[in-house]
């Protein structure tokens, strides 16, 4: 017999929040990993960051439904469906919501439909199961189950939950929970990409400049230059870090943006004083104090954001487990 759950097993995102900072070191590359594998995916697949946002958002329309009438759809049952229908969506409110302007919406809805991904009809749109299929977010989540198990490693030294879930049982808590999980990981993920949007003109350029973070802050965590794990000693540490950077080319390759195209976008970044380039071509984070500022508000911000939805998601599969 189930029991019934009870109101002190709730995961505040506050609490989470503090957690997250109070570790930061041991969970930046999970965190890193996730965000800018997504990003890659989503490149290679559409060569464009922003139709994929728009597809996501389409996609999106169908999870804010089951949210609102409580209905729980699994993974295997979403991807089973034929198509997804989507009413009354116009390019307006996708502008209005991703905050992309109204005409490169419209291009790249032409775009989704000459490709087959959607097709439309007024303000109704379809979107093509077997075109979606291949955007299964298989790597996203071994990359969410991983954060969030690491996570609850953290939840248990804390004694905040009894136990801890391996990579392996999150997987299976949110494919059964999937269509509230994907809602929230969306939420955030929208967030996420408008911020770093806002802040570099576009998404791509933040991409190129995340590679060379995560380089150094895989690199540094070998050195451990302060044992602290909290959020400020990971930040003093990543300034000080004297690590082998990154080159246009490897920056191309794990991306797929065209080498052209990713030495442009690091001129930029050069050039504003977000990276440096050695002798050697290799490239270094170096930003200036005034974008440190910035970009450490940006940070917080998404955070809080990545916080929600680990809390939302935790206690959305323990409430469905009895954990």
């Amino acid at each position: 017999m189930k029991k019934i759950p009870s109101n002190r097993s709730e995961l505040n995102s506050s609490i989470v929040f503090d957690l997250m900072k109070s570790n930061f070191k041991l969970i930046s590359s999970h965190l890193y990993r996730l965000t800018t594998d997504w990003a890659i995916v989503a490149y290679k697949h559409f060569g464009d960051i922003d139709k994929c946002l728009i597809l996501t958002y389409l996609v999106n329309e169908d999870f804010k439904f089951y949210r609102r009438n409580n209905i729980n759809i699994s993974y295997d049952l979403f991807y089973e469906q034929k198509g997804l229908e989507v009413y009354k969506i116009s390019a307006s409110q996708i502008s209005r919501d991703l905050k992309i302007p109204k005409e490169t919406v419209r291009r790249k809805l032409i775009d989704l439909v000459k490709t087959g991904i959607i097709s439309k009809a007024g303000k109704k749109i379809e979107i093509d199961r077997i075109s979606y299929q291949s955007f299964k977010p298989i790597n996203t989540l071994k990359n969410v189950s991983y954060l969030l198990s690491v996570f609850s490693e953290i939840l248990e030294s804390e004694k905040i939950k009894k136990n801890s879930l391996s990579p392996h049982q999150v997987s299976i808590l949110i494919k059964q929970n999937f269509s509230f999980c994907w809602y929230q990981y969306y939420k955030f993920i929208f967030s996420y990409c408008l911020r770093w949007r806002e802040h570099f003109g576009e998404f791509e350029i933040f991409l190129i400049a995340m590679i060379v973070v995560l380089n150094r802050d895989t690199l540094m965590k070998k050195k451990l230059i302060l044992p602290e794990q909290h959020l400020e000693a990971w930040r003093i540490d990543f300034q000080k870090s004297d690590t082998v950077g990154v080159n246009a080319m490897s920056i191309s390759e794990i991306t797929g943006i065209p080498r052209q195209t990713v030495v442009r976008r690091l001129k930029f970044l050069i050039r504003n004083n977000y990276l440096d380039i050695d002798k050697k071509k290799l490239l270094h984070v170096n930003m200036s104090k005034k974008h440190q500022t910035e970009i450490f508000k940006i940070q917080d911000k998404n955070l809080l954001s990545i916080c929600e939805f680990i809390s939302r998601t935790f206690n959305q599969i323990s409430i469905s487990s009895n954990l």
